[in-house]
């Protein structure tokens, strides 16, 4: 899949143009949910995910995100990530959007996420807050 905006944007899901290292330096480096995450970890998450990445008009990676799911009836969300000098273009929403458009035809009964301060940028593409979080438990290791 390959999506163009106006101002020269692509958003596109071709695995072979992931620069992995690149990823693995945003997340391992500047967020807080990944510092420290080793490159390996990085590029089995890849391997293992559906990937949407954002390319700036000169074909430079800017952004980031990937969905683990089944797609039969579940995804989650995860590692979205715009580069500082791109955040406030609407990358972030635009990278959500299409996660959502993409994973449409599934019919997936739960597509989840969790941030700690972007709740408004999921919330233009229709994510809201748990309507039941009592009757969500976690396994947490480390």
């Amino acid at each position: 899949m390959s999506q163009h905006r106006q101002d020269g944007y692509e958003l596109s899901t071709a695995p072979e143009r992931l620069d992995i290292a690149l990823v693995h330096h945003w997340l391992s480096t500047d967020a807080f949910w990944a510092l420290g995450r080793s490159l390996g970890t990085v590029e089995q998450s890849v391997r293992d995910s559906l990937n949407f990445a954002v390319y700036d008009p000169a074909g430079a990676q800017v952004a980031y995100a990937r969905v683990v799911t089944d797609r039969t009836t579940f995804a989650w969300l995860c590692d979205v990530y715009v580069a500082p000098a791109h955040r406030g273009k609407g990358l972030g929403t635009w990278m959500a959007c299409a996660v959502r458009d993409h994973l449409a035809p599934y019919r997936l009964k739960r597509v989840l996420l969790a941030t700690l301060d972007a709740h408004g940028v999921y919330s233009k593409a229709g994510f809201v807050s748990l309507p039941n979080p009592e009757q969500f438990m976690i396994l947490q290791h480390g």
